[in-house]
């Protein structure tokens, strides 16, 4: 007979408490060689294991942890034998685990491979330990045994260290008070379960570094633009970060697409920025006051368009911004594709917000060369912002 759940938890969804063995700590490279599941149902408290056979040897040292050999995992079922199946015990409910992203990282890949996108809400047990106990200096599980007085079956085994978290559940419900418990687990949880058509693989193709965003709601309405040195971060930061204000998660819960804009450089990704904010108008942002002394328009000191170069070192690339008029024009990976991007010889608006940002800029020494230049020319000019 199962067990019976808490008369009154801190957490209503359900819940499964996960531990994984493996070959190693590389969801490319390695496999899972055990699952351990105790799942907490409408019914109670229910336990599910079973080793796996990896299709690769295990290293001694691993054997040697775990107790898990290679002959143990001959004749096992294979991950793609169990996906369905764990799938359909895992899905939907909160996936609690220690290392959590670990643990996610593997089981992801794994179904990934068999065919299935893996991509529950996420708690972990070891960052819940440091938010509600952060006097101790240690939160790792043979801490929390200690400290806890959980007893284990096992250690290092899948289903024993996922009961040790069942455990671990327990007793934080009668150590905590349950507004307390309540709220440092609503702070703790990621959510990878994003609305519209956004998905973990979608933002994994967002740009590493600099670049702008607009996230969209309902029909296409635009909801927020922004920029970041690291979009990608940025982004999960927005759709499924921690700690997160009750204003930034009613954004998120809006959120039905995003796009993005790679640029090169904090400059460049400056003047995207408030080029979007001025065409999409979006309800979260704050448009940028207009003073009476500002000008409809301004001289351009110039003979026809700029170019400056912003350089990202971590990917030791190059890009050209060109800007005509107060007008930010775009950008380009080489001076030869910057250069076409004033072909049409059309100038466009004057851009308060490209003035204001320019002449900042330009005082304090940002470098630019005319596009009329011979390109040979360009190409040596030290027009690093």
């Amino acid at each position: 007979m199962p067990e019976q759940l808490l008369p009154d938890p801190a957490i209503d969804t359900p819940i499964v408490f996960v531990d994984l063995e493996t070959t190693g700590g590389s969801p490319g490279e390695h496999r899972i060689t055990e699952v351990g599941v105790v799942e907490l149902g409408a019914s109670g408290v229910s336990r599910w294991s079973t080793l796996v056979d990896p299709q690769q040897p295990i290293p001694p040292f691993i054997q040697q942890l775990t107790g898990i050999t290679n002959a143990m995992v001959q004749g096992a079922p294979t991950f793609d034998a169990i996906a369905a199946a764990l799938f359909e015990r895992l899905n939907g409910k909160l996936f609690v685990a220690h290392n959590a992203s670990f643990d996610r990282g593997f089981l992801r890949s794994e179904f990934a491979r068999a065919g299935f996108t893996f991509n529950p809400d996420v708690l972990c047990t070891v960052r819940l330990s440091r938010a509600l106990f952060p006097a101790e200096k240690r939160h790792g599980l043979d801490a929390l045994m200690a400290r806890h007085a959980l007893v284990p079956t096992d250690r290092h085994r899948a289903l024993a260290d996922a009961d040790l978290l069942w455990q671990f559940w327990q007793r934080l419900h009668g150590l905590v008070p349950l507004d307390v418990l309540r709220t440092q687990i609503e702070r703790t949880m990621r959510r990878y379960r994003l609305a519209g058509d956004i998905t973990e693989d979608l933002l994994d193709s967002a740009p590493a570094g600099c670049g702008v965003y607009a996230l969209y709601g309902e029909d296409d309405a635009p909801l927020y633009v922004g920029r970041s040195v690291r979009v990608r971060q940025r982004l999960r930061t927005h759709l499924t970060g921690e700690r997160r204000s009750s204003k930034d998660m009613r954004l998120a819960q809006q959120v039905r697409r995003v796009e993005w804009r790679a640029t090169g450089g904090e400059l460049g990704a400056l003047l995207a920025e408030a080029q979007w904010i001025a065409a999409l108008r979006p309800v979260h942002n704050r448009l940028p006051r207009v003073a009476r002394d500002d000008p409809a328009d301004a001289p351009w000191p110039y003979t026809g368009a700029i170019v400056f170069e912003e350089r990202d070192d971590a990917s030791r690339s190059r890009t050209f911004h060109v800007v005509d008029r107060w007008r930010y024009v775009g950008h380009a990976p080489s001076l030869e594709e910057a250069a076409l991007l004033t072909s049409s010889g059309i100038a466009g608006p004057f851009e308060l917000s490209t003035y204001r940002i320019l002449q900042t800029h330009l005082a304090r020494g940002l470098r630019v060369t005319p596009l009329a230049a011979p390109l040979s020319a360009l190409a040596g000019a030290d027009t690093v912002a």
